[in-house]
This record gives structure tokens, C-alpha cells and sequence, in this order.
């Protein structure tokens, strides 16, 4: 699989090492409080003279600032730093079937600009992706400005993140093999990495504090899984995991997209069609009670645009399958529950944003 590429901008030459990264993140998560470098070099085992190094550098290239003094148990008071959040800007695109809707983001992840609009896949790449740059040059401008990270764009799998290519969209087969990363580049002149809207949503939980092992499952326009194993987004050794909803759960059922037949999604989407709302309920369960036995996650989380319309229903549905699986297994439970964090009712762009971010503060996973 190719290495992750560099992102460069926001003069990211001041983030040239692994600890520069840890001690930003840490300034990150203390807030507008702000934290010591006494307690930097605490925290990352770094020596006070590393510490003062790189927070001098941070400084330097504006992404910290002084936040003001602390008392001491001894000595003088400690300056304590903060991170400054508006010194860099990402973007993150949520591409659905049938709706675009895009985030620039600061440095802490909060959204300062918003757009969104309708669109068609099957209008072809060519068609929607110069919408799409149009849209995120009205956030950032016609031209790449100071501290401009990226784009991070999250759409329907099965796909190649590491190279930025789709492979076949369920329902829009003339999108395979498109090389995306390399045409919003090319129109936008920054970086850009490309993920699976479940991915992207699991990556955006996992940074907000959702801790352990948990599957993310989004039912939208299609249905697929976003894995977090370890605390880490799990992608698969060709990033195709996590394609869910095209597991076959119904051998002579009804055709899906993807050629086969009896899919969780088609067999779901097709009860909420209906208005049946139980049984997609069910069906949902289904799938998730083979995944948790694969997995053996600590959670599953729901979330898309059909869940938030009914998350009551869709909670107790899944969760009273997993539940008949568990006491015959002799087993306890895995708990559901809707997602929390915006993710449940659209925060899939901010996860994509956390997939250009995350290098910038060590993370691995973006």
C-alpha cells in the first residue's frame, strides 16, 4: 500500500517531527485553559529543553500563543500556552448520492463555514466534481490561502483511500476507476484525501472521545460500516473493509446494486421503501449481530439520515437482535445507541476534515 503523503501548508515545516506533532496535540486537547511546558514535558517524557524548542517553534509559525500564568507549588508562576486555532483551516466533504455538503474547519475541528447543495452522481464525475470545487472554492477562495491544510472527502465505497480512486459506486457504475484525489487536486490546488463516508464518520467519533472497539453503521441513501478497532479506524489491508451492507443474508432475495443478491442494504432499504421500519430495523440487526460476531466489538453506533428520521425505532430494533443472539450465546449484550457528536444527522464532513488533520496532530488513522 503507498505511504501516506506529507501535507504541507500552514507552514508545516514547524510539525518536521513526531514530538512537534504530540506536544500540538496536547495543546490541542487542553483548550482555551491552556497547558504548562512543564507539563508538555510530563505529558510526552521529553526533556524541558525539547519541550521549550518546539513550543518556541510553534510560536514562531503562530500556532501557539501564551494563554497566561499559572501558580506554582514552588517558584515563580508558570506561563501556561494554547493552541491557536484559526492559525490553520481544513476542509471536509460529505458526497452522497444525491447531496453535497462541505465544512472548513479550524485547527480544533470547530466548523466556521458551511455549504450544501444537491447533486446527481449520475451526472457523471466530470460534471459533479467541478460542482463540488466550485462549492469548496466559495469556503477557501479561488486560490490556496496561508494556512490552508486540505480537503478531506468522504462519499460511498467501495474505494481505494490510499490512492484516491473509486471503485464501483453501487448504482453509479460509470464512476469506476475515477481518479479523485488527483482531479480535486488538480482544480484546487491542495492537498486532498478520499475515504468512505462511514470511515470518515467512525474517524470524527473516535476523535471526539469515543474510546474502545465500536462499529459505526450508517444508513443514508445506502448502508455501509465505519470499524474502530483499538482506537484506530480499521480500513483493510486494500481499504475496502467495512463494506457492510452487502453482506448476503437472504440467498434468493432481492437484487442489489452490486450484483448480488439478498444484500443487508437491499433487503433494508427496500423495508424502509415500504414503510416498514421495523423490519429494516430488523434486517439492520442482522447484519450487526454477524458483524459483532466477527469483531467482537464493544459498541455499535447508528447514524445517516434514516436512522435520525426514527433513531428510537432503529435502536430498539437492532438492539433487541443483538440481544436474542447474546442470551442464547449465554453472552451479555453489546450496547446500541445513535451516535452522538452531529455525526447522526450529517457530521460525516467533519470526519472527513479529521482525515487531514489528524497527521497534524499524530494521528495515524487520517
Amino acid at each position: 500500500m503507498q505511504a501516506p503523503r506529507t501535507i504541507e501548508g500552514v507552514n508545516l515545516l514547524a510539525l518536521r517531527s513526531h514530538n512537534s506533532a504530540r506536544v500540538l496535540d496536547l495543546l490541542r486537547t487542553a483548550g482555551a485553559d491552556g497547558i504548562s511546558r512543564l507539563e508538555l514535558a510530563e505529558r510526552t517524557a521529553l526533556t524541558p529543553q525539547a519541550v521549550s524548542k518546539i513550543t518556541a517553534r510553534l510560536r514562531a509559525d503562530g500556532l501557539a500563543t501564551e494563554a497566561g500564568r499559572r501558580a506554582s507549588t514552588g517558584g515563580k508562576p508558570r506561563t501556561v500556552l494554547r493552541l491557536v486555532p484559526e492559525a490553520g483551516h481544513a476542509v471536509g466533504v460529505h458526497l452522497d448520492r444525491d447531496e453535497l455538503r462541505a465544512v472548513r474547519v479550524d485547527l480544533t475541528g470547530t466548523v466556521v463555514a458551511e455549504r450544501r447543495r444537491a447533486v446527481d452522481l449520475g451526472e457523471g464525475a466530470e460534471v459533479v466534481v467541478e460542482t463540488l470545487a466550485r462549492e469548496v472554492k466559495g469556503l477557501i477562495g479561488d486560490g490556496p490561502a496561508d494556512g490552508e491544510l486540505g480537503m478531506g472527502i468522504a462519499l460511498p465505497g467501495p474505494l481505494d483511500h490510499a490512492h484516491g480512486v473509486l471503485h464501483r459506486v453501487t448504482g453509479f457504475p460509470e464512476w469506476e476507476g475515477f481518479p479523485l484525489r488527483d482531479a480535486l487536486e488538480r482544480r484546487l490546488g491542495v492537498p486532498v484525501v478520499v475515504d468512505k463516508d462511514t470511515n470518515a464518520a467512525a474517524l470524527g467519533l473516535a476523535v471526539a472521545g469515543e474510546a474502545g472497539s465500536f462499529a459505526y453503521l450508517h444508513v443514508g441513501t445506502g448502508l455501509g460500516a465505519g470499524l474502530v478497532i483499538g482506537g484506530t479506524v480499521h480500513r483493510g489491508t486494500r481499504t475496502g473493509a467495512g463494506e457492510f451492507g452487502h453482506q448476503v443474508v437472504q440467498l434468493d432475495g432481492p437484487p442489489c446494486g452490486c450484483g448480488n443478491r439478498g444484500c443487508v442494504e437491499a433487503l433494508c432499504l427496500d423495508a424502509v421503501a415500504r414503510g416498514d421500519l421495523t423490519g429494516a430495523a430488523w434486517v439492520l440487526g442482522v447484519g450487526a449481530g454477524n458483524l459483532v460476531a466477527l469483531l467482537d466489538v464493544d459498541l455499535v453506533l447508528l447514524g445517516g439520515r434514516t436512522v435520525t428520521a426514527a433513531p428510537e425505532e432503529f435502536v430498539r430494533g437492532v438492539a433487541a437482535v443483538l440481544g436474542d443472539r447474546a442470551r442464547r450465546a449465554g453472552e451479555e449484550a453489546v450496547p446500541v445507541r445513535v451516535a452522538s457528536g452531529g455525526v447522526a444527522s450529517g457530521g460525516v464532513a467533519e470526519g472527513a476534515a479529521q482525515l487531514v488533520l489528524g497527521p497534524v496532530f499524530g494521528r495515524t488513522d487520517g
